[in-house]
């Protein structure tokens, strides 16, 4: 599970900082909130604490404070999702977020496992690619094959300190190498709000 927000976290740091560099010529940072990454750039900015608001989900969501929700019915998935927490929540630039993470795998996961992911900044996709999921279980000391049980997971994310403002879209599909979904998660209008 954290591999996906692991995975997030580098995608949309490597595609934003390539935006940065073109559009503004300045820094580019990355934050994930959860299995979701929200993209930053190039402006520096300052938040105050207080124009944060929790990130919640608005449709079927994840269990825990977080701001995730299921893609469809997850009762056929093979990632059973028990909880997702992060602390703190919202997350604060400059802070380390700790992501902490609990499900069931239902089956043994195997090499050729993949992740179809995008990230939208409001209605511009800033990276829509597919990924190898087992390439990167080794960035949570993981590796494929994964079997069958419980798991829990928990990772610190050290988070830039300037985060622009708006609205951030993110979905991850991921499969087993035989097709089968094994979760699919998204964050719809995650918002990060200016200091004024």
């Amino acid at each position: 599970l954290y591999s996906i927000l692991h995975l997030l976290l580098i995608r949309s740091h490597e595609v934003l900082q390539t935006l940065a560099i073109m559009k503004f010529l300045s820094t580019a940072a990355a934050l994930l909130v959860c299995l979701a990454p929200i993209s930053t750039s190039a402006r520096s900015l300052d938040f105050l604490k207080s124009s944060q608001s929790p990130i919640q989900a608005q449709g079927k969501s994840v269990a825990g404070d977080n701001p995730l929700e299921y893609c469809n019915d997850p009762s056929g998935d093979v990632l059973d999702i028990k909880q997702v927490d992060l602390a703190p929540n919202p997350p604060l630039p400059g802070k380390t977020l700790v992501i902490t993470a609990s499900g069931t795998l239902r089956e043994k996961i195997e090499e050729g496992a993949y992740v179809l992911l995008e990230v939208k900044y409001g209605l511009i996709t800033l990276l829509r690619q597919t990924a190898d999921l087992c390439e990167q279980l080794v960035n949570v000391d993981l590796k494929c094959p994964l079997g069958p049980g419980d798991m829990t997971l928990t990772k610190q994310v050290e988070l830039p300190k300037q985060i622009p403002p708006g609205k951030y879209n993110v979905q991850a599909d991921v499969f087993t190498k035989d097709d089968e979904r094994i979760t699919c998660l998204k964050a719809v209008n995650v918002e990060f709000k200016g200091p004024f």
